[in-house]
């Protein structure tokens, strides 16, 4: 019964997190990889086995991958990208029907995450603050702007005066004008979130932003704050979602007032941190979908536990390719 994690790209932590928890729970199970071009994806190194699969737009992508997971006795298939999650949610029933599971959010959910505004609809009907979005045509600065559909810090901007605003800003009609949340104000938080089957929430890990690099956390910190009960009692039970989703949110420093921001609905960069600091989410996995366990609540994981990443190398040495 084996594992695949589908984009790997340099998701190296990730890999070695399945690979040590199916190792103790099922001893000949293997993790193995996928991406456009696995000779440079470091993860795809590190897995037990890697498979060069074709772009997502490609029109053969699912059939491709549904064979390979075919041939190599794969049971569990784990998404990375959010250009991804869509796809295969709308062609879940097609893996279901061959025995294996992606571990994905309903089709539904995911178009939650996808579209901000739509996001901020969700936040407000479960009772959680969300910045304040302008027209156009009238707004207040300072404000901060960003795609309806995107990820990565693409197209973000703070705007503090009006000379910065330009003619991109007002005509692209995928750009939102927010209000802005100081972050001389507010402490911002990225919560590693695991629904299991049920959609039920069983952990909650807010993690604090202290650095971030290319829209990924670079030096983090796990914080038991007032974001725990706040989920745990809004967020409780989400329809549709499953597995590890990633909730961003904005905490004031003297109201501990709470804004949402985001969801993604699939594992973060950050996520190692949680998995070090106890939060075992690829166990987890592997306990419900090959075992066939229920998960209870954990939060006993590690309080104030700090992460600095820094670059390592994956050698490939002309004689292993």
């Amino acid at each position: 019964m084996n594992i695949l994690i589908t984009s790997a790209g340099r998701r190296v932590s990730l890999v070695k997190a399945f690979q040590t928890e199916l190792k103790k729970l099922v001893s000949d199970g293997k993790v193995m990889t996928t991406d456009f071009n696995i000779h440079m994806s470091a993860a795809c190194h590190v897995s037990d086995k890697a498979f060069q699969l074709p772009l997502i737009n490609d029109n053969d992508y699912i059939n491709i991958l549904l064979t390979t997971c075919l041939d190599n006795n794969i049971k569990i298939i784990i998404p990375t990208i959010d250009t991804e999650l869509l796809l295969l949610s709308k062609n879940m029933n097609t893996f279901l029907k061959k025995g294996i599971v992606p571990i994905i959010s309903s089709s539904k959910f995911i178009n939650i995450t996808r579209d901000k505004r739509v996001t901020h609809s969700f936040f407000i009907e479960n009772n959680i603050n969300v910045a304040k979005e302008y027209s156009k045509y009238e707004y207040k600065l300072p404000l901060f702007i960003k795609p309806i559909n995107g990820s990565r810090s693409v197209d973000n901007f703070i705007i503090k005066k009006h000379e910065d605003l330009t003619e991109y800003h007002f005509k692209n009609e995928e750009l939102m004008f927010l209000e802005y949340l100081d972050h001389s104000c507010f402490e911002e938080f990225t919560c590693d979130l695991y629904y299991d089957k049920k959609g039920d929430l069983k952990c909650v890990v807010p993690r604090k932003r202290i650095e971030v690099r290319d829209g990924e956390v670079n030096k983090g910190l796990t914080d038991k704050n007032s974001l725990l009960e706040y989920i745990r009692t809004r967020l409780s039970h989400i329809e549709g979602a499953v597995g590890c989703l990633t909730a961003q949110f904005f905490k004031n420093i003297e109201t501990n007032e709470i804004y949402g921001i985001e969801i993604n609905a699939r594992f973060g960069g950050g996520y190692p941190l949680s998995y070090l600091a106890g939060a075992n989410f690829p166990k987890w996995i592997v306990q419900e979908y090959l075992l066939n366990q229920e998960i209870d609540f954990y939060d006993d994981w590690e309080d104030q536990l700090l992460m600095l990443r820094y670059d390592n190398e994956v050698l490939v040495h002309n004689n292993e390719k």
